[in-house]
């Protein structure tokens, strides 16, 4: 266990800053965020300071460098901010200020984590479901913990946490809303409902469950693209096929793709607004049946066919845009549609839909912005380091992950918490989460920006500190080689 220096003792009670409860924590029990105990007088971290070990890359058989005949390349380590401890009061440099030579790139990695006030998750729910209107609340426990996002194609959005949640409401608001986020960010999962919308089980990594229904697949494509993409395996096996969908439902006779591969009029007639040629909008409310709508019954998103044009005998496909659903249909003498068996070559085009479907799940990605106090435990001056971010001369990650960091001001950095190693986020109860973030830069780099070189300690002494080692995730970058540190920047 790392141990953190004491401030004070009170009473055999121990003290501890690491966050703004201060709480005075008695001998062999933990404070209230269950992350520092009181071990025989002395303050402990009790989560595991964890590092990174690089295991992913081929046997060097051609680089030169000598082989000791294991099936990776060892030797490469990353020092993560998971149980390094935090900056609080922030006065104070970073927990761990780290030297290592790289690629013969003298190095500095910056190791704190960080309290979040400000930080949430943008959640991706792959499932074309209906879960509730736009800016509906998503609650837990009956508290507002965020918001439903604009959908994108094939899934929806939500936006959860934020300091408005975690410290703008009640105590049982924040309280909730931090611990849900902690959960999803620790890959756990979480039921939240959506006011006028349905209930949703999310966990980073599974597929959602909306309703208690578990989804299996994310559409192909909208009805329209659909009807592209499979128009010629269609043509020849029936007469007219609508694609179901809730944003955009397409027909096959009258869509493009169609004219091109001349297919003849059938005198189909679809309710809802016609946008294109073959592009239906708003067929349906959306729901939870066909493509995303609310029917159970895809004729009846049909008029009366035009004499005109339909024939007795007409063959017609109708199929949601997952393959899920979908039926077969043909004429009879009143122009009448009839169910029937479907053709062995239609039910292929079925099931090249549901395999053209990829997987469903749900994606959790961390959001926070690192705040001045942060950042003080970098350098004297703090925004040398934002400017030193915005110059790529300066690689930030989270927990070893590779970070996407928003344009504009401040160091605000957005993270797949999948690319993390578990149990990577831990919280304070004021309440807030805490998160790893690393600073990795050159040596010169840092020394300019008026870092705190008398701290900087080499990697041998700090991993005689490190409780656990991790593999980093097989195919993801490793942090070392996030930033432009060789040649000219």
């Amino acid at each position: 266990m790392v141990k953190q220096r004491v401030e004070s003792v009170v009473e055999g009670k121990i003290r501890c800053d690491a966050c703004p409860v201060l709480c005075y924590i008695a001998e062999g029990r933990s404070g209230a965020c269950d992350r520092y105990a009181n071990e025989g007088g002395t303050l402990v971290r009790l989560d595991p300071f964890t590092i990174l070990e690089q295991s992913d890359q081929a046997v060097p058989f051609l680089d030169g460098s000598d082989w000791d005949g294991g099936i990776a390349k060892g030797g490469q380590v990353f020092v993560t901010a998971i149980g390094a401890g935090t900056t609080y009061p922030d006065y104070k440099p970073a927990p761990f200020i780290v030297g290592q030579t790289y690629d013969d790139v003298d190095m500095v990695t910056v190791v704190t984590e960080g309290i979040f006030s400000y930080c949430g998750a943008k959640v991706k729910i792959d499932t074309d479901r209906y879960i509730g209107p736009e800016r509906a609340e998503v609650r837990v426990d009956g508290e507002a913990i965020g918001h439903v996002m604009t959908g994108e194609y094939g899934s929806q959005m939500l936006s959860l946490g934020g300091v408005h949640h975690l410290t703008g409401g009640s105590k049982k608001e924040g309280r909730v809303t931090c611990d849900a986020l902690l959960k999803l960010c620790n890959r756990q999962a979480v039921t939240v409902k959506v006011d006028e919308g349905a209930e949703v089980v999310l966990q980073a990594g599974a597929p959602p469950v909306v309703d208690g229904v578990r989804e299996e697949r994310m559409r192909v494509g909208c009805g329209s693209a659909t009807i592209g993409m499979f128009a010629k395996q269609w043509v020849d096996h029936v007469d007219e096929v609508v694609v179901v969908d809730d944003h955009i439902t397409g027909v096959l006779s009258e869509h493009q793709a169609g004219k091109l591969l001349d297919v003849k009029p059938t005198g189909i007639k679809v309710r809802g607004r016609k946008s294109t040629p073959g592009r239906y909008f708003q067929v349906a409310n959306p729901g939870t049946g066909w493509g995303g709508t609310d029917i159970t019954d895809p004729l009846s998103i049909l008029a009366p066919f035009k004499p005109k044009d339909a024939w007795a005998g007409m063959r017609m496909l109708m199929v949601s845009t997952t393959g899920e659903q979908w039926g077969y249909f043909v004429l009879d003498a009143a122009l009448e549609p009839v169910a029937a068996e479907l053709p062995d070559a239609l039910r292929l085009s079925v099931e090249r839909i549901e395999e053209n479907c990829e997987p469903s799940v749900v994606s959790v990605l961390f959001m926070g912005g690192a705040g001045g106090s942060l950042r003080a435990g970098v350098t004297e001056n703090p925004v040398g380091l934002t400017r030193s971010v915005k110059d790529a001369l300066t690689h930030v990650s989270c927990g070893g992950a590779p970070c996407y960091i928003w344009p504009g001001g401040g160091i605000t950095v957005m993270a797949d918490v999948l690319d993390m190693p578990e149990n990577a986020f831990g919280y304070v109860p004021t309440p807030a989460l805490v998160a790893p973030i690393e600073f990795t830069m050159r040596r010169a780099d840092y020394a300019a920006l008026g870092g705190y070189m008398d701290a900087v300690r080499p990697l041998d002494e700090v991993l005689g500190e490190a409780e656990r080692r991790e593999a980093a995730a097989a195919g993801a970058r490793w942090p070392m080689d996030g930033g432009n540190f060789r040649g000219n920047l």
